[in-house]
């Protein structure tokens, strides 16, 4: 079995086989002006260093804070704080791919090198292999794609930490995740009007 594959309770599923998707006048006009996942990165990047963007965010002792930004065509965009030790929780952002900016602070983002199935499970059995982990000081950013499972953490004691995410499609929904050593179980679907 390859490190890109899960593990259902009851059967194998690969996760290293593309998905196409056919392609309609409709969606070649929609895919023709959305961002790219490069100008959703350079977007994060350059809200992140926009001193005043920053310092306009207020920032709570105990819980995240966050205001919607306008993103380039059409993404959904967050300044977010974190204060010390906060953190989302595994999670992914469904059909939406994205990026994000650490504007103060530094976050921590532990991944899965695995893409989940999109639905008729609720609990996965993860393969070795699959965990990846990075570092995202000021100044640092990342994209990612489709179906990007992940969880981000402030783990300063004392700092909160700033970051701009940006997404593509705006998101549709949430699905949160709790996970025990190998095991990741699904616990909730959130939908816009959750967060907004």
């Amino acid at each position: 079995m390859s490190p890109r594959s899960l593990q259902r309770t009851s059967r194998t599923v690969s996760v290293s086989q593309p998905v196409s998707t056919p392609v309609t006048a409709a969606s070649a006009r929609t895919e023709a002006s959305a961002p790219t996942a490069a100008e959703l990165l350079d977007f994060v990047r350059r809200s992140a260093a926009d001193k005043d963007l920053i310092a306009s965010l207020p920032l709570d002792p105990e819980g995240r804070t966050w205001v919607r930004l306008e993103g380039p065509g059409g993404s959904e965009a967050w300044l977010i704080a974190w204060p010390p030790g906060t953190g989302t929780g595994w999670h992914d952002h469904a059909e939406s791919f994205g990026a994000f900016a650490t504007a103060a602070g530094e976050l921590k983002e532990y991944s899965l090198a695995a893409r989940l199935p999109a639905s008729g499970w609720k609990t996965l059995e993860l393969n070795e292999g699959v965990d990846r982990e990075r570092q995202l000081g000021a100044g640092q950013s990342r994209s990612f794609g489709k179906h990007h499972v992940h969880e981000v953490l402030n783990e300063s004691a004392a700092e909160h930490a700033v970051s701009v995410h940006a997404y593509y499609p705006p998101l549709p929904l949430i699905r949160r995740f709790s996970r025990s050593g190998a095991v990741l179980r699904l616990e909730q679907v959130e939908r816009p009007e959750d967060w907004q």
